[in-house]
């Protein structure tokens, strides 16, 4: 007797991973193809929606879709040392602080801009002028501020 299986729809539900994710993982290779009923509907064993839920909380704690597979491989392979699977896990939290670094940084630099912005009804932004280089740049002369210009010169 065979496990039961479920098609792409239940097994989104049971797993939390959309049905499109679910595709995308088994196009990318993260997953292997799924089963097909006579119809050609896909089908999810039990093991199949184990892996689906290692992936939804692998992505939950942002590791990437190459660690994810390293990971799934690691999982699957009983012969594994657990410092494999460490060293992973520490790289990924390595990253996760450059990055927070990183984004404490800009928050830092717009808390800056927001503090010289008067925030008032007068055009001066100094959020705009950094973005915009530093500097504010002059603006575009209308056609009818060319005229008074030249009738002041002439």
């Amino acid at each position: 007797m065979s496990a039961p299986s479920v098609t792409i729809g239940e097994a989104a539900r049971a797993t939390g991973v959309s049905a499109k994710m679910i595709r995308y993982y088994e196009e990318t290779g993260l997953l292997g193809p799924a089963g097909r009923t006579a119809a050609g509907y896909r089908v999810y064993s039990e093991a199949d929606l184990h892996a689906l839920r290692f992936v939804r909380r692998a992505r939950d704690l942002g590791f990437s879709m190459r660690e994810i597979a390293d990971l799934l491989a690691l999982w699957h392979d009983r012969s594994r040392a657990s410092g494999a699977v460490k060293a992973v896990a520490l790289g990924h939290v390595a990253d996760l602080r450059r990055r927070i670094g990183e984004l404490e940084a800009m928050a830092r630099t717009l808390e800056h801009l927001a503090e010289r912005c008067c925030g008032d009804d007068r055009p001066d932004c100094p959020i705009l002028d950094d973005l915009a280089g530093g500097e504010a740049p002059e603006p575009a002369e209308t056609g009818a501020a060319r005229l008074r210009r030249g009738r002041k010169q002439g």
